[in-house]
């Protein structure tokens, strides 16, 4: 069977245009592809905490385990009738276990040789306090080293300030710096006379909570303030969209 000449060429000029075709719509799919618009986005927020959590330690010492007992317990009654004429709640105040240690003091003889004898027992308690009334729980952390002037070997350690609806503020800026990638991705398309394509790829970066004014600098693992009532939380989202 004879092939007509001038039919073949025809076949291979249309197969050799389709193929031609296919290879430049990939190339500039490859190419296209590898370039990319990549932006971080950021947002952030000021707010202020809702919950604080605080405690104080107070200790007895005492030959006599008795008598350091009963003298702990006067003290725990003393510092739980001023935290409630500070206006607390009994449900939001916490005595945690006595804490017992047995003391003894170290000495050396003129022969070199060392030794010890028993100095008493010191006992220890700390009271955790945990609110939502941050102005009483503040003043109260103020104004209990009044009660050293009664006799108490007190400790007062400062205020720690949290947010109870931390994960809602999280997602809401998620959502923020989201946007604000894709507008700023938007932004750099217009100027390149393109448009903005899909979104190829997202990577969330660190959470941050700082203190309000505070020039606390951004951790590498994130920030997360807890003495500071007043805070501002900052994330950032890295964006990579497709020129269209």
């Amino acid at each position: 069977m004879k092939y007509n000449p001038i039919i073949i060429a025809l076949i291979a000029g249309i197969v050799i245009i389709v193929a031609a075709c296919l290879f430049s719509n990939a190339y500039r799919y490859k190419f296209k592809s590898s370039q990319t618009i990549t932006v971080n986005g950021n947002a952030k927020k000021d707010f202020e905490s809702d919950l604080v959590k605080w405690n104080a330690s107070y200790s007895r010492k005492n030959f006599d385990l008795k008598s350091a007992s009963d003298q702990l317990a006067e003290d725990r009654e003393l510092v739980r009738k001023f935290l409630i004429a500070q206006g607390l709640k009994s449900e939001e105040i916490r005595f945690e276990a006595v804490n017992i240690v047995k003391d003894f003091e170290y000495h050396t003889d003129g022969k070199g040789s060392s030794y010890n004898t028993f100095s008493g027992y010191t006992l220890s308690q700390t009271v955790g306090v945990e609110s939502r009334d941050l102005n009483k729980v503040d003043n109260a952390s103020r104004e209990i080293s009044t009660l050293i002037s009664q006799g108490l070997e007190l400790s007062s350690s400062t205020p720690n300030y949290y947010y109870s609806k931390l994960e809602d503020l999280k997602l809401e800026l998620i959502s923020q710096a989201s946007k604000n990638a894709h507008q700023r991705a938007a932004n750099i398309a217009s100027e390149s006379a393109s448009s903005l394509g899909q979104l190829v790829k997202a990577d969330l970066g660190v959470f941050q909570i700082t203190g309000q004014n505070d020039n606390e600098e951004f951790s590498y693992g994130g920030a997360f303030n807890t003495t500071s009532r007043k805070k501002t939380a900052n994330i950032t989202v890295k964006a990579s969209y497709l020129p269209q």
